[in-house]
């Protein structure tokens, strides 16, 4: 055996030289593009630019590797290089271990600093103020529906939607002792307990459930209390010496979640991209009907459509809406053109890339 595989760990070690001086070059071609970007004051990252990256990389993978490894490796070299321009810091619900954090390091990489705040709230105040140039925030899940906390926050901020990561959210019963023995309470954030009531039910009806701020905080408890069992990631699990009770316990085994890059950034086309924009009409009978009239008149396909109450009167309500497309697309602008002209609020969220 040691004879076969001697010459095949000397062909690794050669490959691996080889991939290791063109990390070198690509790193060194980096700074480079540091230098220009320096002096034109242009973003270090260009999140449109890393989806096209990582969609080629898809496109031309000849295999074995399978495309969505592939495009994890590169994303990690590109991170890696970015941060020999700059690190960039990410805000994110915390603490380390949530949905929100796995999404950070989706988006951006590991080579970044990253700042977990206590809410959504402080992730938009933090990333309003400059102490993150982006932040990650929840948008919808795919069984509870949208995030209204997220939604509400849009309508204000400053801040601009740079970029969409989607993940699949599996979510574990985890306690102390890896038992339900002497386990008095579940604790998870709101989203996770409504996305594995019909499990609990079946199996812990009598169980108390308490939502707390995020399910990272939930490990924390039960870390702490062998009285309290957690709903979160196995990530969360391990860092927080947890022993699974019972692992994916979601009612839906297909269930996502999407989230929001937000920050200052506007970015540029990048071939396949969302925009969101909000909406508010004249109080009068066909009003949102005409309104959308222009997406169809253009071709412009809506792919999400949310209300919410405006609160600044009876039966009032904003409008949520995705499209297909970015604002700098000919069809989009004239479309939205026109929803801006018979639209009585209008607000263009962001365009970014469509989530790979």
């Amino acid at each position: 055996m040691t004879d076969k595989l001697k010459p095949l760990r000397e062909q690794i070690d050669a490959i691996d030289a080889q991939i290791l001086e063109l990390l070198s070059q690509r790193g060194r071609v980096a700074q480079q593009v540091g230098h220009v970007k320096a002096e034109t004051n242009a973003p270090v990252f260009r999140p449109e630019r890393e989806a096209q990256v990582l969609r080629g990389v898809a496109d031309r993978n000849p295999g074995p590797l399978k495309d969505r490894d592939v495009q994890t490796i590169f994303r990690e070299i590109m991170s890696s290089c970015r941060a020999l321009e700059k690190r960039v810091t990410v805000a994110y619900l915390g603490p380390s271990g949530t949905f929100s954090e796995q999404a950070v390091y989706q988006q951006f990489g590991t080579a970044i600093e990253t700042l977990p705040c206590v809410s959504i709230d402080e992730v938009f105040r933090a990333t309003e103020a400059g102490t993150a140039e982006f932040g990650v925030v929840p948008v919808e899940n795919s069984s509870e529906g949208a995030i209204n906390r997220t939604l509400d926050l849009m309508l204000a901020t400053t801040t601009i939607i740079s970029g969409e990561i989607s993940i699949p959210v599996h979510h574990s019963l985890m306690t102390k002792t890896g038992s339900m023995d002497g386990v008095t309470v579940v604790c998870a954030h709101s989203q996770a307990l409504a996305q594995c009531q019909v499990w609990l039910n079946l199996h812990h009806p009598g169980v108390e459930r308490r939502a707390v701020a995020s399910n990272a905080e939930a490990a924390i408890l039960a870390s702490r209390d062998p009285a309290v069992a957690a709903i979160a990631s196995e990530m969360a699990g391990e860092q927080y010496g947890l022993g699974v009770v019972q692992a994916h316990i979601q009612d839906d085994p297909h269930n996502r979640t999407r989230f929001a890059v937000i920050g200052q950034l506007q970015t540029g086309p990048s071939g396949r991209d969302h925009t969101s924009i909000v909406l508010a009409v004249p109080n009068k009978a066909g009003a949102v009907y005409n309104l959308l009239a222009p997406l169809a008149k253009h071709g412009v396909s809506m792919t999400r459509f949310e209300s919410r109450p405006a609160r600044i009167g009876t039966w009032e309500y904003y409008f949520y809406v995705d499209i297909e497309g970015h604002v700098h697309d000919a069809a989009v602008a004239r479309a939205l053109g026109e929803l801006k002209d018979n639209a009585a609020f209008f607000k263009v969220l962001g365009s970014y890339p469509q989530s790979l």
